[in-house]
């Protein structure tokens, strides 16, 4: 169904590495064919989809071990983009911080403006092991705890602000 709502457009796959190898191959012949058939279908259906997968795993490493099929890597690999995790681009959580609140603000009808001091050093010293969806999170819990428009140490988790310490 996924695919005949993306027709067209864009379709991605978070997680890519963590396909069932039985998945793989349909998706493989799904490319290929670009056409799919409905789960208990006669007919296929042809497709126009772009597909966009992601994955925090090494993907060679995988078809090297044989944990990921090599035609499909092959497949999906026309143009690969490497982005490192948050740990080691720690000069943008300010600008994810301020998406965060913002996007926040409109799903909680919350009027978070700021982050208090040290905030920001805080968040930096962290490793952020989760990467962007712990920030994410991280940004979302301490709305959650907040009844003005600053965000504070206290309003994150003790785990986060002991990094900072």
């Amino acid at each position: 169904g996924l695919f005949i709502t993306a027709n067209g457009s864009t379709l991605f796959l978070d997680e890519i590495s963590t396909m069932r190898p039985e998945l793989q191959a349909k998706l493989l012949r799904v490319l290929e064919d670009r056409a799919i058939r409905r789960l208990g279908g006669t007919t296929e259906t042809k497709i126009d989809v772009r597909i966009i997968a992601a994955s925090n795993r090494n993907l060679p490493e995988l078809v090297t071990r044989g944990d990921f099929r090599e035609d499909l890597y092959h497949r999906l690999a026309v143009v690969e983009l490497h982005l490192p995790p948050l740990r080691e681009r720690k000069e943008d959580i300010p600008a994810l911080v301020g998406f965060f609140i913002n996007k926040y603000n409109r799903e909680m009808g919350a009027s978070v403006r700021d982050v208090g001091p040290n905030v920001l050093d805080a968040l930096k010293a962290y490793d952020w092991p989760g990467n962007i969806r712990q920030l994410r999170n991280a940004i979302e819990r301490a709305m959650l705890f907040t009844d003005g428009d600053t965000l504070e140490l206290g309003h994150f988790s003790a785990e986060l602000v002991s990094a900072f310490a």
